[in-house]
Parts: C-alpha cells; sequence; structure tokens
C-alpha cells in the first residue's frame, strides 16, 4: 500500500501529481516555465483548481514555449481574457506573459533557466524531513530570496510562499512526509511517497 501525504487526498489529479512530480526534480527549462506561470496563476486559488486546467493552460499558452509567450501582444492576451480554460484573471495573463520575457532575458545571461533556478539550491535538492503537514512552512528564508531576485530581475507573481511552491513543485524541495516506524524498537524514517 502506497502511503501519500495528506494533502494529495484521492482525485486522480493531485494522486498523480503527488506521485509523479511533486519533489522530483525538474531541469527542463519549458516545463520550468510551466510550473512558474502555473504556480503564479494559483495565487489565491487551490492547486486542484489549476491541475484541472493545466490542458486549458498548456493550450493556451502554445504549450508553454516562453519565446511564444513573450511574443503576445493585446489581441492574444485580450483572447486568453475569454479562454475558460484558464484562469481568466487580467493580472495573471499579464504577469505570463511579462514573466515569458524576463524568463528569456535570465535563459540569455545564464544560458538556461535551470542552470539560474538550481544556483540557489548549489544544483542539489533540498531533502527535509517533516513528520507533519504542520511542520512544513509556505515559505522559507530560502524561497524569501528567490522571490527577491526574481523580483528585481522584472517577474511577477513570484512572492516567496508562491516561490516555495514552484521549489517543492519542481523538486528543488523535497518536502513529502516521512512516518516514523518502529521494528523491534528501532526507529525508521520512512519517505511517504
Amino acid at each position: 500500500m502506497t502511503v501519500r501525504c495528506a494533502w494529495a487526498g484521492n482525485d486522480p489529479l493531485y494522486v498523480a501529481y503527488h506521485d509523479e512530480e511533486w519533489g522530483v526534480p525538474l531541469h527542463d527549462d519549458r516545463k520550468l516555465f510551466e510550473m512558474l506561470i502555473l504556480e503564479g496563476a494559483q495565487a489565491g486559488l487551490s492547486w486542484i483548481t489549476i491541475l484541472k486546467r493545466r490542458e486549458g493552460y498548456r493550450r493556451a499558452f502554445d504549450g508553454f514555449d516562453p519565446a511564444v509567450v513573450a511574443s503576445y501582444g493585446e489581441e492574444k492576451m485580450a483572447a486568453l481574457l475569454q479562454d475558460t480554460g484558464i484562469i481568466r484573471n487580467r493580472q495573471k495573463v499579464r504577469s505570463a506573459v511579462n514573466n515569458a520575457r524576463r524568463f528569456l532575458e535570465v535563459q540569455a545571461e545564464y544560458g538556461s533557466f535551470d542552470a539560474y533556478i538550481w544556483s540557489f539550491v548549489d544544483g542539489k535538492p533540498i531533502r527535509n524531513a517533516w513528520t507533519g503537514m504542520d511542520d512544513i512552512p509556505a515559505r522559507t528564508p530560502l524561497s524569501d530570496a528567490v522571490s527577491k531576485d526574481l523580483v528585481k530581475r522584472g517577474f511577477n507573481f513570484v512572492g516567496s510562499t508562491i516561490m516555495y511552491a514552484h521549489m517543492q513543485a519542481t523538486g528543488m524541495v523535497n518536502d513529502h512526509i516521512v512516518r516514523l516506524t518502529s521494528d523491534a524498537g528501532d526507529v525508521d524514517l520512512r519517505l511517504v511517497v
């Protein structure tokens, strides 16, 4: 029997996301861009709301190709605000286009967004050993630093809480819950998958 973090619940989308993506190191720039846009879209909403619209976002935002999204003008943004497959929030749509442009600037400076974002953790995932959901922080000094640097570069919808969620989603931080089990008096920490 697979034991999962409590937040995964029983929804097949959440279960698949938990089992296959969350906490798994991600180094593909297009997917990193996708998660940056989706995490920003999630602000003020539940993650399941975004997961249910993920395919709509992929379609609407041209497969999350940052070069294509960066080229969007007013007409395309107006069309996106009519698209029921995504969250139709003017600020979030404009943010996605702005962030695509900033994303390209980071790629030009660092060679890839992957090289930039993973430099905050020296290229290695942080593996926490939380034993309960209440232990997991919503933000950390590291997510504060990432957020501050992104804001300085002109990104928006990249607050510290959003960036901590992005770090979890892309495996920069592994916050899967561990559980304590005992066999013959020994305590064993096992990752809850």
